[in-house]
Protein backbone atom coordinates (compact mmCIF):
# COMPACT_ATOMS: atom_id res chain seq x y z
CA UNK A 1 0.00 0.00 0.00
CA UNK A 2 1.56 3.47 -0.64
CA UNK A 3 0.17 6.80 0.99
CA UNK A 4 0.97 10.24 -0.49
CA UNK A 5 1.15 13.39 1.66
CA UNK A 6 1.76 17.48 0.88
CA UNK A 7 4.74 19.13 0.56
CA UNK A 8 5.83 22.69 -0.79
CA UNK A 9 7.10 20.52 -3.52
CA UNK A 10 4.70 18.17 -4.44
CA UNK A 11 3.34 15.03 -3.23
CA UNK A 12 5.50 12.47 -1.37
CA UNK A 13 4.75 8.69 -1.78
CA UNK A 14 5.38 6.37 0.65
CA UNK A 15 5.09 2.89 1.38
CA UNK A 16 2.52 2.17 4.33
CA UNK A 17 5.40 0.77 6.21
CA UNK A 18 7.00 4.37 5.74
CA UNK A 19 4.43 5.85 7.12
CA UNK A 20 3.78 3.64 9.97
CA UNK A 21 7.46 4.60 10.62
CA UNK A 22 6.65 8.01 10.20
CA UNK A 23 4.05 8.25 13.00
CA UNK A 24 5.55 6.51 15.28
CA UNK A 25 8.72 9.16 15.25
CA UNK A 26 6.05 11.79 15.48
CA UNK A 27 4.11 10.25 18.19
CA UNK A 28 7.37 9.67 20.23
CA UNK A 29 8.47 13.39 19.68
CA UNK A 30 4.81 13.94 20.91
CA UNK A 31 4.68 12.13 23.81
CA UNK A 32 8.20 12.80 25.24
CA UNK A 33 7.09 16.38 24.89
CA UNK A 34 3.75 16.71 26.25
CA UNK A 35 2.78 13.21 27.86
CA UNK A 36 0.28 10.88 26.82
CA UNK A 37 -2.77 13.25 28.20
CA UNK A 38 -1.38 16.28 26.04
CA UNK A 39 -0.87 14.90 23.02
CA UNK A 40 -3.89 14.08 20.73
CA UNK A 41 -4.33 11.97 17.43
CA UNK A 42 -5.29 15.21 15.75
CA UNK A 43 -1.62 16.99 16.80
CA UNK A 44 -0.35 13.17 15.46
CA UNK A 45 -2.36 14.02 12.18
CA UNK A 46 -0.87 17.33 11.93
CA UNK A 47 2.98 16.78 12.36
CA UNK A 48 3.04 14.00 10.00
CA UNK A 49 1.05 16.09 7.46
CA UNK A 50 -2.00 13.51 6.76
CA UNK A 51 -5.31 13.20 8.22
CA UNK A 52 -6.70 11.15 11.17
CA UNK A 53 -7.81 8.12 9.55
CA UNK A 54 -4.88 7.10 8.51
CA UNK A 55 -3.24 7.35 12.16
CA UNK A 56 -6.39 5.44 13.48
CA UNK A 57 -5.92 2.97 10.05
CA UNK A 58 -2.28 2.09 11.57
CA UNK A 59 -2.37 1.85 15.14
CA UNK A 60 -6.32 1.67 15.72
CA UNK A 61 -5.72 4.97 17.96
CA UNK A 62 -3.59 7.11 20.58
CA UNK A 63 -3.17 4.51 22.93
CA UNK A 64 -2.14 1.61 20.32
CA UNK A 65 0.54 4.45 18.72
CA UNK A 66 1.69 5.09 22.63
CA UNK A 67 2.32 1.09 23.53
CA UNK A 68 4.18 0.24 20.07
CA UNK A 69 6.26 3.08 21.18
CA UNK A 70 7.03 2.16 25.11
CA UNK A 71 7.47 -1.04 23.66
CA UNK A 72 9.96 0.21 21.33
CA UNK A 73 11.55 1.85 23.81
CA UNK A 74 11.65 -0.65 26.47
CA UNK A 75 13.28 -3.29 24.02
CA UNK A 76 15.61 -0.73 23.21
CA UNK A 77 16.88 -0.13 27.11
CA UNK A 78 16.91 -3.55 27.82
CA UNK A 79 18.82 -4.78 24.97
CA UNK A 80 21.71 -2.46 25.69
CA UNK A 81 21.59 -3.40 29.22
CA UNK A 82 21.81 -7.38 28.61
CA UNK A 83 24.77 -6.78 25.89
CA UNK A 84 26.48 -4.64 28.31
CA UNK A 85 26.14 -7.52 31.17
CA UNK A 86 27.07 -10.03 28.51
CA UNK A 87 30.37 -8.15 27.54
CA UNK A 88 31.91 -7.94 30.74
CA UNK A 89 33.71 -10.45 33.40
CA UNK A 90 34.31 -9.18 36.72
CA UNK A 91 31.52 -8.07 39.02
CA UNK A 92 32.80 -4.10 39.53
CA UNK A 93 33.04 -4.49 35.32
CA UNK A 94 29.88 -5.48 35.25
CA UNK A 95 28.26 -2.84 37.01
CA UNK A 96 30.00 -0.14 35.16
CA UNK A 97 29.00 -1.47 32.06
CA UNK A 98 25.58 -1.78 32.65
CA UNK A 99 25.36 2.07 34.34
CA UNK A 100 27.10 3.45 31.25
CA UNK A 101 24.51 1.42 29.16
CA UNK A 102 21.27 3.00 31.09
CA UNK A 103 23.36 6.30 31.10
CA UNK A 104 24.17 5.96 27.00
CA UNK A 105 20.68 5.74 26.48
CA UNK A 106 19.16 8.82 28.60
CA UNK A 107 22.07 10.36 26.59
CA UNK A 108 21.34 9.35 23.03
CA UNK A 109 17.56 8.80 23.29
CA UNK A 110 16.29 11.33 25.46
CA UNK A 111 13.08 11.36 23.72
CA UNK A 112 12.58 7.88 24.78
CA UNK A 113 13.49 7.56 27.97
CA UNK A 114 11.21 10.66 28.99
CA UNK A 115 8.14 8.47 27.63
CA UNK A 116 9.17 5.63 29.43
CA UNK A 117 9.32 7.37 32.90
CA UNK A 118 6.45 9.08 32.04
CA UNK A 119 4.75 5.47 31.39
CA UNK A 120 6.37 4.13 34.96
CA UNK A 121 3.82 7.07 36.84
CA UNK A 122 0.37 6.57 34.20
CA UNK A 123 -2.06 4.33 36.29
CA UNK A 124 -2.98 3.07 33.20
CA UNK A 125 0.02 1.94 31.66
CA UNK A 126 0.96 -1.81 32.12
CA UNK A 127 3.86 -0.97 33.91
CA UNK A 128 6.45 -2.09 31.26
CA UNK A 129 9.39 0.49 32.47
CA UNK A 130 8.83 -1.13 36.02
CA UNK A 131 8.79 -4.82 34.35
CA UNK A 132 12.10 -3.92 32.61
CA UNK A 133 13.60 -2.29 36.01
CA UNK A 134 12.74 -5.48 37.83
CA UNK A 135 13.98 -7.64 34.97
CA UNK A 136 17.41 -5.77 34.95
CA UNK A 137 17.17 -6.36 38.93
CA UNK A 138 17.50 -10.00 38.22
CA UNK A 139 20.21 -10.05 36.04
CA UNK A 140 22.30 -7.47 38.61
CA UNK A 141 21.11 -9.85 41.47
CA UNK A 142 23.76 -12.82 39.98
CA UNK A 143 25.98 -10.70 40.27
CA UNK A 144 25.80 -9.46 43.83
CA UNK A 145 25.10 -12.65 44.53
CA UNK A 146 28.53 -14.28 44.17
CA UNK A 147 29.88 -11.37 46.02
CA UNK A 148 27.45 -11.55 49.03
CA UNK A 149 28.99 -15.17 49.48
CA UNK A 150 33.01 -13.95 48.96
CA UNK A 151 32.54 -11.48 51.44
CA UNK A 152 30.95 -13.62 53.91
CA UNK A 153 27.30 -11.45 53.49
CA UNK A 154 23.87 -13.00 53.78
CA UNK A 155 23.46 -13.69 49.85
CA UNK A 156 19.08 -14.06 50.19
CA UNK A 157 20.02 -10.20 51.28
CA UNK A 158 21.14 -9.77 47.17
CA UNK A 159 17.57 -9.19 45.46
CA UNK A 160 17.26 -6.48 47.70
CA UNK A 161 20.32 -4.77 46.95
CA UNK A 162 20.02 -4.99 43.57
CA UNK A 163 16.58 -3.51 43.35
CA UNK A 164 18.13 -0.72 45.44
CA UNK A 165 20.91 -0.34 42.98
CA UNK A 166 19.25 -0.36 39.29
CA UNK A 167 16.34 2.04 41.06
CA UNK A 168 19.22 4.69 42.22
CA UNK A 169 20.76 4.07 38.69
CA UNK A 170 17.29 4.70 37.10
CA UNK A 171 16.45 7.87 39.10
CA UNK A 172 19.73 9.19 38.96
CA UNK A 173 19.37 9.33 34.97
CA UNK A 174 16.06 11.37 35.73
CA UNK A 175 17.82 14.05 37.83
CA UNK A 176 20.64 13.87 35.18
CA UNK A 177 17.83 15.28 32.42
CA UNK A 178 18.04 18.42 34.13
CA UNK A 179 21.67 18.26 34.57
CA UNK A 180 23.31 17.38 31.74
CA UNK A 181 26.49 19.20 32.02
CA UNK A 182 27.51 16.01 33.75
CA UNK A 183 29.16 13.40 31.41
CA UNK A 184 27.95 10.47 31.45
CA UNK A 185 31.93 8.86 32.07
CA UNK A 186 32.10 11.00 35.29
CA UNK A 187 28.19 10.66 36.87
CA UNK A 188 29.03 6.31 35.94
CA UNK A 189 31.66 6.36 37.91
CA UNK A 190 30.04 8.50 41.12
CA UNK A 191 27.06 5.74 40.82
CA UNK A 192 29.91 2.67 41.39
CA UNK A 193 31.84 4.14 43.22
CA UNK A 194 29.01 4.66 45.94
CA UNK A 195 27.34 0.92 45.02
CA UNK A 196 31.14 -0.73 44.76
CA UNK A 197 32.54 1.00 47.47
CA UNK A 198 29.38 0.77 49.50
CA UNK A 199 29.72 -3.29 49.35
CA UNK A 200 33.14 -3.07 50.45
CA UNK A 201 32.00 -2.03 53.84
CA UNK A 202 28.56 -3.74 54.35
CA UNK A 203 27.86 -5.07 57.78
CA UNK A 204 26.93 -9.00 57.70
CA UNK A 205 24.16 -8.20 59.62
CA UNK A 206 22.57 -4.84 59.54
CA UNK A 207 20.72 -2.63 61.98
CA UNK A 208 18.97 0.24 62.66
CA UNK A 209 21.37 2.74 64.75
CA UNK A 210 17.91 4.24 66.24
CA UNK A 211 16.38 0.91 67.08
CA UNK A 212 19.71 -0.17 68.55
CA UNK A 213 19.47 3.05 70.59
CA UNK A 214 15.57 2.70 71.12
CA UNK A 215 15.99 -0.89 73.27
CA UNK A 216 19.32 0.30 75.40
CA UNK A 217 17.00 2.95 76.86
CA UNK A 218 15.15 1.99 80.19
CA UNK A 219 11.56 2.06 80.25
CA UNK A 220 9.55 4.69 81.87
CA UNK A 221 7.82 3.58 84.73
CA UNK A 222 4.22 3.41 84.76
Amino acid sequence: MNESRSTGRGRVRMTGQERREQLIEVGRGLFAEKGFDGTSVEEVAARAQVSKPVVYEHFGGKEGLYAVIVDREVRALLDAVRAALASGERPRELLELATLALLRYVETDTDGFRILIRDSQRSGASGSYAGMLNDIGSRVEDILMSQFRRRRLDPESAPVYAQMLVGMVSLTGQWWLDHPQWRKEELAAHLVNLAWNGMLQMDAHPTLATEAEGRRRPKRAE
